[in-house]
């Protein structure tokens, strides 16, 4: 069974399956994530949904760089979880398979392609308290501590 974060699905509500690709990138004591301003302001792991035909490695890369114009290399896969969300981008509610791969930034391209989306290099603690998602911020921890474990780290 994959864990769940966040709210439990709603009896009456359908949930359509949305895989996605995200990522802790790691570099020199700092961690790269992505500022989405709407629908509500947000700090995240850069990522996101898996487009049909497409790889859940091809949508990591992809994402990465559409949100933060940073390539990427060795993605290691680190875990998974579901949640259950409303996207009001495509007007549906989801059940939300995240992917959570470990990875190394490697050349900024340029600006986020992405509309709505700035890169933001932070340190390791602030990035953990910093991320709105609570199961992307228990495997940003998880990877954290693998890297400094003397690093003081909320659960």
């Amino acid at each position: 069974m994959i864990r769940r974060f966040g709210a439990p699905p709603q009896r009456d509500q359908h949930y359509r399956p949305r895989p996605g690709a995200y990522a802790v990138l790691w570099r020199a004591g700092a961690v790269l994530l992505t500022h989405q301003e709407a629908p509500e302001p947000e700090f995240q792991l850069p990522g996101g949904g898996v487009d049909p035909g497409e790889s859940p490695l091809a949508a990591l890369h992809r994402e990465v760089r559409e949100e933060t114009g940073w390539t990427i290399a060795g993605p290691r896969r680190i875990g998974c979880f579901r949640r259950f969300a409303y996207m009001p981008e495509y007007d549906r509610w989801a059940e939300k398979l995240c992917t959570i791969y470990l990875a190394r930034p490697v050349l900024r391209l340029g600006a986020p392609s992405e509309p709505g989306h700035r890169a933001v290099w932070v340190g390791a603690a602030q990035a953990a308290a910093l991320v709105g998602n609570p199961g992307d911020r228990h495997f940003l921890i998880q990877a954290l501590r693998r890297h400094q474990p003397a690093l003081s780290l909320a659960p």
